[in-house]
């Protein structure tokens, strides 16, 4: 189906690879237009409840490939504007699926590879790991990942990283919250399926809302965001899921979405 992506599905876990190992998994225009088709398929497959981003080889991304930067510098600003809103709508397809996404990170993630981390709800990174939000090494700006990159680690560190196109470690990216969990190479998978449980042992719908809560309350006012989370409350209250869930806490039982 794909030609730079793989995909595996193990029960409710949707396992995606980024399949360039031969240029460090970078994005071309293929690679995007694939994760944005994968992602609007995602969205409507009830089955799936988490997904497990990696890269193939030695590195997670490396941003933007060499061979397609070199036509970049020939495109018009038009054509540039047509590749720079079909990278930012892949992106965002990711950052607002209904399902949790867990990134895999080694080796390295670099510009447009920082930036699909930043659009992954948790990242587990090798402890070798090195990130960068590099661009403006290149004369560019990191601008088609700015939204997510600053919802992630927020504008000091940004200020900081941004403006320097500074490489930084693991823990670095752990410090302002871009990563979740650093650790050895050789325990990356069980890192990763801790992280899976924990997800399948919550409402999948509960979850859903609770993502698309954090996106709706991030830039409300005080009253908006009062009138949000009021109404938010009360219609997972009185869902399927909130009853199920309220019922097996009060009967002290497992509910029914528990594997």
């Amino acid at each position: 189906m794909f030609e730079h992506l793989i995909t595996r599905r193990d029960g409710p876990v949707e396992y995606l690879t980024l399949n360039r190992p031969d240029v460090r998994n970078a994005f071309n225009p293929r690679l995007i237009g694939e994760l944005a088709s994968w992602a609007a398929a995602l969205r409507s497959d009830r089955m799936v409840r988490a997904v497990v981003l990696a890269g193939a080889g030695r590195m997670f991304c490396a941003g933007a490939d060499v061979a397609w930067m070199a036509e970049t510098v020939t495109y018009s600003e038009e054509q540039n504007l047509r590749d720079a809103v079909a990278m930012s709508a892949m992106f965002a397809a990711i950052d607002t699926l209904p399902v949790p996404v867990i990134g895999r990170v080694h080796g390295a993630a670099l510009g447009g590879g920082a930036g699909l981390a930043c659009v992954c709800d948790i990242v587990v990174a090798d402890e070798t790991t090195t990130f960068g939000f590099t661009e403006v090494k290149l004369g560019i700006i990191p601008a088609v990942i700015s939204p997510f990159a600053l919802a992630k680690i927020g504008r000091s560190a940004a200020r900081e990283l941004f403006l320097t196109g500074a490489r930084f470690s693991a823990m670095r990216a752990k410090e302002i919250g871009l990563v979740h969990a650093v650790v050895p190479a050789i325990e990356m998978d069980d890192a990763v399926a801790r992280f899976v449980q924990e997800f399948l042992a919550a409402a999948p719908g509960a979850i859903a809302a609770a993502k698309g809560l954090i996106a709706e309350v991030w830039g409300s006012g005080r009253d908006d965001a009062q009138a949000i989370t009021a109404k938010a409350i009360a219609e997972r209250r009185v869902s399927a899921e909130g009853q199920e869930g309220l019922r097996a806490f009060l009967e002290k039982r497992t509910p029914r979405w528990h594997p």
